[in-house]
C-alpha cells in the first residue's frame, strides 16, 4: 500500500552499509505498533558506527497519520521487515533481526519460520502473551464497530521512557490492524521452540507497555537457542530512548559479532 500522508520529520527509515569486517554483517532494526524510526534510528546509527550494515524499517502505515495504518495489518508489516531481511541476505550478509516491542515481535516470528535468512536475533520487550483485560477479550466485537479508539484505552502508555523523550506514536489505535497482531500471537508463540540461533532477549521489569512475563516467557520457550537475557533495570518501555541504551548496543553488537563469520 501507498501512505497517503506525508512522513512525520524523523520517522523516515534509514540505512548504513557497514564498513570494515563487520560489515559482513547486517542488522535489521523494526520499530514497534503505532510508532516509528524515531525510537529506533538511534540504535540503528549506534550500531552503524561500529561497523555493521543497518536497516532500520518504517512499517507501513506507521510514522504518518494513523489513517494510513487503518489500512494496514500485520501481514503487511511483517511483510516489510521481511522484504528488509532478503534484500541484505541477497546481498551475502549475515543478517541479524532486531526489533523493539512488535519489533521484537515480528523479528521473533521471522527467526521461527526464515531460518535460511536470519542468522541470529534480539527482542527488546517484545510482547508475545495474550494481552489481558476486557478490551483485549472484546476486541472482535469493537473492531466490527469502532474503527479507531484511543490509545490509552487500548492499553498503551504514552512515550513509557524513564529519563524522558517523546517517540512521536500515534494516539489512536485503529481496531482492525490491533486485532490482526492479537490474532498472530499465538502462532508466533509456537514458533519460538523452533529457534536454534542466537537470540538476545531485552526486558526491562519497569515496562508500563508490555508486561515483562511476556520477554521471561520468551527466554523459557527458546529451549533450542544460544539465548542471552538482558534485563533493563533503569529503562521503562521505550529502552532504546532509555537509560540502558548503550547496554543494549553492547549486547547487539556482541550477538552480530557471534554470527559475523558463516558457521
Amino acid at each position: 500500500m501507498t501512505d497517503r500522508h506525508p512522513i512525520l520529520p524523523g520517522a523516515e527509515p534509514w540505512s548504513a552499509p557497514g564498513s570494515g569486517a563487520r560489515a559482513a554483517v547486517a542488522i535489521v532494526v523494526s520499530h514497534g505498533f503505532t510508532g516509528n524510526p524515531t525510537s529506533t534510528r538511534a540504535l540503528g546509527e549506534a550500531l552503524a558506527a561500529r561497523g555493521f550494515g543497518v536497516e532500520v524499517v518504517r512499517l507501513p502505515g506507521h510514522g504518518t497519520h494513523w489513517r494510513d495504518m487503518a489500512q494496514t495489518r500485520y501481514a503487511d508489516w511483517r511483510g516489510e521487515v521481511e522484504r528488509a531481511v532478503d534484500d541484505r541476505h541477497k546481498a551475502g550478509k549475515r543478517v541479524v533481526v532486531a526489533g523493539l516491542s512488535m519489533g521484537g515481535t515480528i523479528a521473533l516470528d521471522l527467526a521461527g519460520t526464515r531460518p535460511d535468512v536470519v542468522a541470529a536475533v534480539a527482542s527488546i520487550n517484545g510482547p508475545v502473551l495474550d494481552r489481558e483485560g476486557v478490551m483485549a477479550k472484546v476486541a472482535p466485537l469493537i473492531e466490527r464497530v469502532i474503527p479507531v479508539v484511543p490509545a490509552a484505552m487500548a492499553g498503551l502508555a504514552k512515550n513509557d521512557i524513564a529519563k524522558g523523550g517523546d517517540e512521536r506514536a500515534y494516539a489512536m489505535v485503529p481496531t482492525k490492524a490491533g486485532s490482526s497482531l492479537l490474532r498472530e500471537l499465538p502462532r508466533i508463540r509456537e514458533g519460538l521452540a523452533r529457534i536454534a540461533m542466537p537470540a538476545l532477549v531485552a526486558y526491562s521489569p519497569n515496562d508500563h507497555s508490555v508486561p515483562p512475563e511476556n520477554s521471561r516467557t520468551i527466554l523459557r520457550m527458546l529451549s533450542r537457542a544460544e539465548t542471552t537475557e538482558l534485563v533493563l533495570e533503569r529503562s521503562f518501555h521505550l529502552a532504546t530512548m532509555d537509560y540502558d541504551f548503550d547496554r543494549l548496543v553492547d549486547g547487539i553488537t556482541a550477538l552480530a559479532d557471534r554470527v559475523a563469520a558463516p558457521p
